[in-house]
């Protein structure tokens, strides 16, 4: 629906606007490098024939085993569906309507996702993903958030630091929402995989909104209303995420298993069993518990990434 005619004047041409955030997405994948596990990705997808490259625009490897997760900058989100065991090991869905209607079983049959924090690109995703994919020897849903102008403000606000993880998803919420009223076509922009699902929330105007603090919550909160879960693994900013999906769900989470690394969360949903991992030296992680206590302190930092020295170790910390 286009803006009204008052409001024009606070629109921005896309063609400015949509190589930013395209920037802004290559450069989180950069910070994905260092926070989780990619260099296990890299090596166990190269033994497999397959390499992730940056140019392309396709999720699926090509005929050369060229895997591309979406140019690694694409803006509006995605859904992978990760198995380390199985081929294709990697598949892309771009909205969440053409993965509920996918009827294969490796797809329908899966009971366990992940949300990664930080730079929350498709690379990022995909690595945590992976871990947690190996550890139970099982298909893991990816979500992949979308990234748009309310984020790189939150971002440029230094809403993952300054502010405390505790209050950033509900002050993007508050960024997405006035965006939304003023500019319904830019803040539309790296909304993608949100505006898919069936009950999308949007302003009168057509602006597209949150209904639970955040794209990927949003998500989430869809998906456990569509399919059971078993598990849910968030990391930093990602575990918030499955905090806000879970407030208002409406179906029951009795027996779920959520798995928190690196940000503890309220443990406030009845039926669900949680298993919260702080590290000694993660001074991001406590920085932003906000009082809020793990059940499992371990000698850590904030990253997955099992190169570095006293890193996370997602695989491990996943209950079997």
């Amino acid at each position: 629906m286009p803006s009204k005619p008052e409001l024009s004047l606070f629109e921005l041409p896309p063609e400015l606007v949509e190589p930013a955030l395209q920037m802004c997405r290559l450069f989180n994948t950069g910070l994905d490098e260092v926070f989780y596990d990619v260099p296990t990705l890299r090596r166990d997808l190269r033994e497999r024939g397959l390499e992730i490259g940056t140019t392309a625009q396709s999720d699926t490897p090509d005929a050369t085993g060229r895997l591309n997760l979406g140019a690694m900058k694409n803006p509006e989100g995605s859904l992978l569906v990760i198995d380390a065991a199985r081929k294709p090991y990697v598949r892309a869905f771009h909205d969440v309507e053409t993965f509920l209607a996918c009827p294969e079983p490796e797809v329908t049959g899966i009971e366990v996702a992940t949300i990664a924090g930080v730079g929350s690109s498709a690379l990022g995703s995909a690595a945590l993903a992976w871990n947690v994919s190996k550890a139970l020897n099982l298909p893991v849903l990816g979500i992949v958030p979308g990234y748009g102008v309310a984020d790189a403000l939150m971002q440029g606000l230094g809403g993952w630091f300054g502010f405390g993880l505790h209050n950033a998803l509900q002050t993007k919420s508050y960024i997405q929402e006035a965006l939304a009223g003023a500019a319904p076509r830019t803040a539309s922009l790296g909304r993608g995989l949100s505006a898919s699902l069936p009950n999308s929330k949007t302003l009168p105007n057509g602006g597209p909104v949150f209904r639970t603090g955040s794209g990927s919550s949003d998500v989430l909160h869809a998906l456990m209303n569509e399919r059971p879960f078993r598990c849910l693994v968030g990391h930093s900013k990602g575990a918030l995420a499955i905090a806000n999906a879970l407030y208002s769900l409406e179906t029951s989470v009795d027996g779920l298993d959520v798995v928190t690394l690196g940000c503890p969360v309220a443990e406030n949903v009845p039926g669900a069993r949680y298993h919260q991992f702080l590290g000694l030296y993660d001074a991001l992680g406590q920085l932003n518990a906000w009082g809020n206590r793990p059940n499992s302190w371990v000698a850590t930092d904030h990253s997955t990434n099992v190169l570095y020295p006293l890193s996370m170790d997602a695989q491990r910390l996943v209950p079997r």
